[in-house]
């Protein structure tokens, strides 16, 4: 069902069940958390901006996004906040409306779509690409990894193939490109190659700056 949200653009690319701290300075965003402040469920959505800045507007925005819940806020003098706020579901922009006072949205609820089933088995070889590559980089700082249970703590917490991918995908250290990748994709095994893609990529990237002897 659509439903008008207002709406944070951001320079960064969350994923569900991501923490997002803010401090909030800029008078329209200040309206939008008093705004949602006020409300019964203090929520509001946010995209990834595609072109452009996050203060003065002007920008230009990614049309898939996810919902973020204020859980704490903090006044800190001049009708500022600092606030934290937990990530949840993905959304989708069906339009945008007049930035008045703040950006605003009419958005639908979009979770995973059908497609090719995702096993264990593939999430968990992943996991060994992945594992592989922070080994490399621990190596070349001479640091200790944690456990992979400590590392992958989330990924096992986990219900559902799509969000064992948000989880795993968000303990790789991936731009914002790419994590969009990896929010846009429709399904599971559509996000499994996205991901995958990225941490290629990556690997790729640590492979031209440590070679191996």
């Amino acid at each position: 069902m659509a439903r008008e949200l207002p709406m944070f653009p951001l320079e960064m690319t969350l994923l569900p069940d991501d923490d997002l701290p803010l401090r909030i300075f800029e008078p329209r965003y200040t309206q939008l958390v008093a705004d949602c402040l006020a409300a019964d469920d203090p929520v509001f959505g946010v995209v990834l901006i595609a072109a452009g800045r996050e203060v003065g507007g002007g920008d230009n925005r990614n049309d898939v996004g996810v919902l973020a819940r204020i859980v704490e806020h903090q006044v800190i003098g001049g009708g500022k906040y600092t606030l934290r706020c937990r990530v949840s579901e993905r959304i989708r922009v069906q339009r945008w409306l007049p930035d008045d006072p703040y950006p605003r949205a009419v958005v639908s609820d979009w979770p995973d779509e059908g497609g090719v089933e995702v096993s264990d088995e593939s999430i968990g070889e992943l996991e060994d690409r992945v594992v592989a590559l922070f080994e490399r980089l621990a190596a070349a700082r001479e640091m200790e990894l944690p456990p992979r249970d400590m590392l992958f703590a989330g990924v096992a917490l986990a219900d559902t193939p799509g969000e064992k991918l948000y989880a795993l995908a968000s303990r790789v250290p991936m731009g914002p490109a790419d994590r969009y990748a990896v929010l846009a994709a429709p399904t599971p095994d559509a996000r499994l190659h996205a991901l995958t893609d990225a941490i290629e990529t990556m690997a790729a990237m640590v492979d031209f700056q440590i070679p191996e002897d």
